[in-house]
């Protein structure tokens, strides 16, 4: 190999592309290997939440996810629960969830579904400067205090090579090789299930009724099994529990079509199942419904992201979400200790920030879960917005409980809040501020704060944008400073990734001093003066 990568990247699936990217996008060149000659063809996970969308407009990705659904209205689509599809229903609703929205953020939930988001991340990748070799496994891995060397395959060839790296990224997905190497034990229920999903085309007309299906759960073939369509028309996905004692090898197409025709509920039903690699070969997939978190998600210069670090049950469409966060939360520390922006110790952060984000989500999913498929009431009648849209955008780093995402005020461990500003002439959102530097934001009578950020940016060689309100950016509305908690002198400093790192609501007496110990804090060093 010509060049040794800065990360090497263990799967190339979403965690492991939106990874890549990240990383390539604060200048970092990755390495993916992945095992499969290609991504799958299969949609598996069928949208990203509005944080995640946020995540994403940040590289320059928004619109393009929006070019690649194929749902322009999720509201108009239904989520039932019936025996059969064609059966009479248990419940039916709207399939979209609680908006958590309204004005806490510029974005939606996006309705894509996991493959066309892996071909645009996988081609965003490659134009930031990631490289992506598929066919490609991990055999084995050492550390040290400097780096790994990954030994790596071929799966054509049989070839074996061992790569340099400074750190290793495992996305390689629930079973995940690199955390068994670790000896990385997973915490929580466990699996509930094994279950299979396949990709199959059908005309479903007399069994739908005239109903627009966004989400279908069912008892048949074997309880929780659910139907979503693929490409609106004649495409869907099936996924139900696999039959007990058998591997997936052990099932041909007529088992699979059988399954099929039990869950629709016509058992002569014209089925045809889809390869799901472009080239053809297998054509269904084992996925485990359960609930974990790994005991850590970092060894050393190792990490985990997605379900690698957990695993969440499908129901709200958290799971996805999760692991892009993940990585938008690794990548960008990362990067700040590779160019020296930062000690190694910010890298500990991930850890103890991503884990009780896990535990949270699971906690959130299995109480979904329960609503929609353990009983025989109606999930619509429970208000379940408040804690969806808490887990989705009121997460904290730190000690806290979640925060309503009405109240986000820029509080230090939170993501920083939505608000409208003017920059050059164009209405943007504060969010929009945020991605490659620090940010520090001052309120109008803050000129202080702004002065200490240029000055310090500019002795220590830190990536900081500073702006004020009513100067380097305008509030038309004139709430700026009361939106993220300050006073007319106060400040904040915000990551990244989005996050508050520190907040002063008032003026300081020596912002120099104040601001520079939040750095040194925020950064890992004690060299910043």
């Amino acid at each position: 190999m010509s060049e040794e990568p800065q990360v090497l990247i263990v799967g190339g699936a979403l965690s492991g592309l939106s990874t890549a990217v990240f990383l390539a996008w604060h200048g970092v060149k990755p390495l993916v290997v992945e095992k499969h000659p290609d991504t799958l063809s299969h949609p598996r996970a069928r949208g990203i939440n509005p944080r995640t969308a946020e995540i994403y407009r940040q590289v320059g990705l928004e619109s393009a996810l929006w070019a690649e659904t194929h749902i322009a209205d999720f509201s108009k689509l239904l989520m039932l629960r019936a025996e059969t599809l064609a059966g009479p229903e248990i419940f039916s609703g709207p399939t979209d969830q609680p908006d958590p929205t309204g004005e806490v953020s510029p974005c939606e939930w996006v309705p894509i579904d996991q493959d066309r988001l892996e071909h645009l991340l996988r081609d965003k990748a490659i134009e930031l400067g990631a490289r992506i070799r598929f066919n490609t496994e991990l055999v084995s891995f050492t550390q040290d205090a400097d780096g790994v060397d990954v030994v790596l395959r071929d799966r054509t060839t049989g070839t074996e090579e061992t790569v340099r790296t400074s750190y290793v990224v495992g996305a390689d997905g629930h079973r995940s090789p690199v955390r068994t190497a670790l000896d990385i034990t997973p915490q929580g229920p466990g699996e509930f299930a094994t279950a299979l999903s396949l990709l199959f085309e059908a005309d479903l007309t007399e069994a739908l009724r005239g109903r627009p299906i966004g989400m279908a759960y069912l008892d048949q073939p074997s309880p929780q099994t659910i139907l979503y369509a693929a490409d609106g028309d004649k495409r869907w996905v099936f996924a139900a529990s696999q039959p007990p004692g058998t591997t997936l090898d052990d099932l041909s197409d007529d088992d699979f079509i059988a399954m099929v025709r039990a869950g629709i509920g016509q058992p002569d039903l014209d089925v045809k199942i889809i390869p799901q690699l472009p080239a053809g070969g297998v054509k269904a997939l084992n996925f485990y419904v359960g609930g974990q978190v790994a005991e850590r998600y970092q060894v050393g210069r190792v990490f985990l992201v997605g379900d690698a670090a957990h695993l969440v049950p499908p129901t709200g469409g958290f799971g996805a979400s999760l692991g892009i966060q993940d990585a938008h939360n690794l990548a960008w520390k990362l990067a700040a200790v590779l160019n020296g922006t930062a000690g190694q110790e910010l890298l500990y952060t991930y850890p103890a920030e991503r884990a009780p984000v896990a535990w949270m989500t699971l906690q959130q999913t299995l109480s979904m879960m329960q609503e929609r498929t353990g009983g025989s009431g109606d999930p619509a009648e429970q208000d379940a917005s408040a804690a969806y849209a808490a887990a989705v955008f009121g997460y904290r780093y730190g000690q806290g409980a979640p925060v309503p995402p009405p109240e986000l005020n820029a509080e230090p461990g939170t993501r920083a809040p939505h608000y409208p500003i003017q920059r050059a002439g164009q209405e943007v959102s504060t969010l929009d501020l945020y991605g490659r530097s620090l940010v520090l934001l001052a309120a109008d009578a803050g000129q202080d704060w702004v002065e200490a950020a240029k000055k310090l940016a500019n002795r220590n060689n830190l990536p900081i944008d500073a702006y004020r309100a009513g100067e380097d950016i305008a509030d038309p509305a004139g709430r700026f400073a009361a939106a993220h908690g300050l006073n007319p002198g106060g400040a904040v400093l915000v990551r990244p990734d989005g996050f508050v790192a520190w907040r002063s609501p008032n003026a300081a007496e020596d912002a120099d001093t104040e601001l520079s110990a939040a750095l040194g804090a925020l950064l890992a060093r004690s060299d910043i003066a």
